[in-house]
């Protein structure tokens, strides 16, 4: 049952917490959270791009049904893991990225989500081209790790790590079974193209990989839209980890990993029952407002974490009043 009012711990002190609470007027719609991570895009080949070639069904079909940001970011490294990490947990981290031989430091929205719900880890999922990639189900530390993990769909087999990068072609059939099979309502997305063409410093595969990420965003909407499960109930974003060096940085739109426009410089879509339509927003907003925003709408908070509702979002936003509740120092920890 959706409840109307949705508590978000944002800050944590040794004598009591405190709380920002949103006030819904109404109950929620969204019962599920889709986010579909287009790896390595560079803006200025998405919606920076004038004529929009390379997203055709994102600049037609998708942006009137839901709300496009055009100052977002990632404010924490600029790499696969950290740009990941960062929208899963809330919290950025400057965390290895080779092989996914370290778990975020603070729990994802999967675990806590299967804490706070108590739902089957069939209905929580990490689907993912990148092996490495499915160190997004564990973390925490010593508190969490182990505990609540999702399932997981990542790299050749959906074998997870060490089992190496499978193609996108292979993994967006396992994304559309598993969404068939199991009905999961939270579920993240990664697709390797864009990054991979980029790194190969093949242009023409980069743009092409783009435009063929572009598709398949489209695909997935038109099943979460044919599906009883998923319609009118789903909030579905769409997001990047990371951009790419500047022409003239580096070696231009090879690689990323630095603090130029071009790797912080990304794109955000959302679209779902409780979001505005036909809707460009320039406030600047960041990868961990999207952890901060499925936590409110699947109905649990991230304590300590920067990340903020994205308010502007909602056709009727909500209000909002702080709570303290004094607790005994140490208590209310996960």
């Amino acid at each position: 049952m959706k409840t109307w009012i949705q508590k978000t711990t944002v800050l944590v002190l040794t004598l009591g917490w405190f709380y920002v609470v949103p006030v819904w007027g109404e109950p929620l719609k969204t019962q599920n959270v889709i986010i579909f991570v287009s790896d390595g895009e560079r803006y200025s080949e998405t919606w920076g791009e004038p004529n929009k070639q390379y997203i055709p069904h994102m600049a037609k079909d998708l942006s009137p049904l839901g709300v496009v940001y055009t100052h977002f970011r990632n404010q924490g490294p600029t790499y696969t893991n950290a740009g990941h990490s960062a929208i899963s947990t809330g919290f950025y981290q400057d965390i290895e990225n080779s092989a996914g031989s370290q778990l975020p430091d603070h729990p994802g929205l999967f675990q806590r989500f299967l804490k706070a719900s108590g739902i089957s880890k069939d209905l929580v999922w990490v689907i993912t081209s990148k092996d490495k990639l499915e160190i997004l189900v564990d973390g925490g530390g010593s508190a969490w790790k182990g505990k609540y993990r999702a399932s997981s769909n990542c790299g050749i087999g959906g074998k997870g790590l060490k089992s190496g990068y499978r193609e996108d072609s292979q993994t967006f059939p396992e994304i559309k079974r598993i969404l068939k099979q199991y009905h999961p309502r939270l579920v993240l997305i990664n697709l390797r193209g864009p990054d991979s063409m980029g790194h190969a410093n093949n242009w023409k595969g980069y743009l092409a990989a783009i435009r063929d990420n572009d598709e398949k965003e489209w695909q997935l909407w038109q099943f979460l839209q044919s599906d009883p499960f998923y319609k009118d109930k789903t909030a579905y974003f769409i997001t990047n980890d990371h951009g790419r060096h500047l022409d003239g940085v580096a070696n231009g739109f090879i690689d990323h990993g630095d603090n130029c426009e071009g790797c912080r410089h990304i794109f955000l879509f959302a679209a779902g029952p409780d979001f505005k339509k036909n809707t460009v927003v320039d406030r600047q907003r960041e990868q961990i407002d999207i952890a901060a925003t499925s936590a409110s709408l699947l109905g649990f908070s991230i304590p300590g974490s920067k990340g903020k509702l994205m308010s502007e979002l909602f056709v009727v936003a909500p209000s909002k009043k702080v709570e303290k509740k004094k607790v005994l120092a140490g208590a209310g920890k996960p």
